[in-house]
């Protein structure tokens, strides 16, 4: 049985992350790839499922309603068909962002990183500070191709980095457990 991507979102508050996924253990399925966070205060989860054969995405959804409905989520499940599809080949790096917020920042950057064909496997903003104006943090793991120029890409984010009056670093990722 191939794998389902499952998302659920709603306002945070305790037993969320052991309502969904009782549903899955109930099931017999297995949490292949995980990533909840709370934004705003509105939790998010994206998850990568296994589930024995007999087990549909509609089974799925059917069994995550009850959940759903206890903490108003909204949940989407959908079958994953192109598992064989190959990771960009490469060398893991961080980028880093800080600066003034202002509107763009994760598109130009992206859009940089993409030129230059790397891949985001990982991104995450937040805003610090509380008085006086926040700083806008952004930090990116992504993958260098074999092909690519790290220099010339860290060369090209300077450059933005200039234009937009923020800090940019970019530096090859240290070996972590996840």
């Amino acid at each position: 049985m191939p794998p389902f991507a499952v998302s659920a979102v709603g306002a945070d508050r305790p037993g969320i992350v052991a309502a969904v996924t009782g549903v899955f253990f109930e099931l017999g399925c297995n949490l292949e790839d995980t990533s909840m966070t709370i934004l705003r205060g509105h939790f998010a989860m994206m998850l990568v499922v296994e589930g024995p054969a007999d087990v549909t995405a509609g089974d799925l959804e059917s069994a995550l309603a009850a959940p759903a409905a206890a903490f108003d989520l909204v949940v989407t499940v959908r079958e994953i068909t192109d598992v064989g599809a190959a990771a960009v080949a490469g060398e893991p790096w961080s980028v880093a962002v800080y600066g003034a917020d202002q509107p763009g920042i994760v598109h130009r950057v992206a859009t940089v990183i993409a030129q230059a064909g790397v891949n985001i496997v990982d991104l995450t903003t937040r805003l610090i500070g509380h008085s006086g104006p926040p700083v806008y943090a952004m930090i990116l793991e992504v993958t260098i191709p074999p092909s690519t120029d790290a220099g010339h890409l860290g060369a090209e984010l300077e450059k933005l980095a200039a234009e937009m009056g923020v800090d940019v670093s970019l530096h090859p990722s240290e070996a972590d457990i996840l």
